[in-house]
């Protein structure tokens, strides 16, 4: 008798499961550090870009990882998955962070100028926290791959989740 249940191991189905699942816990990671620094619960947090760890690089190092152990660490399809990550972590930790910086240096500037000048038009403050440090995509990094990992090896031999094989 054929196995008429959803197929997901092995499949795309997998593949992008682990992307967002990875992406998703490394936020949720991210409002549970929060709350350990700040003794508070802060869900904006959940939303916001930047911090540790890294839901970019946690995201697309998950997509690759599971691309990889689907179709093959020899694959076109890694190869291209692999590519992606590397522009993502180049960006997550060169371009945005940049951008933050200037942010918050010219915030900083507008900030004395009104100081100076006693004027009272209010100003848009630019958001600093943009981008991540080499460590918060590193750790990020990490955890994708440990999520793919354990959504592809631990996730199968799970009972209640028999039904996804």
């Amino acid at each position: 008798m054929e196995n008429t249940g959803v197929i997901f191991y092995n499949t795309g189905y997998e593949v992008i499961f682990t992307g967002l699942a990875s992406a998703c816990f490394a936020q949720i990671l991210k409002v549970i550090f929060y709350f350990l620094t700040h003794k508070k619960m802060n869900f904006k947090i959940f939303t916001t870009t930047g911090g540790m760890p890294s839901s970019h690089s946690a995201g697309v190092i998950s997509l690759s990882t599971a691309v990889g152990l689907v179709e093959g660490f020899s694959s076109v399809s890694f190869a291209i998955a692999l590519g992606f990550a590397l522009v993502v972590l180049q960006d997550a930790a060169g371009l945005r962070r940049a951008a933050g910086k200037t942010a918050a240096t010219l915030n900083r500037l507008v900030s004395e100028i009104i100081e100076h000048t006693n004027e009272t038009k209010p100003y848009e403050v630019l958001k600093e926290l943009l981008g991540h440090t080499p460590f918060e995509v590193f750790m990020g990094s990490l955890l994708g791959i440990a999520c793919a990992l354990w959504i592809h090896f631990v996730m199968p031999n799970i009972p209640l989740l028999g039904f996804l094989k």
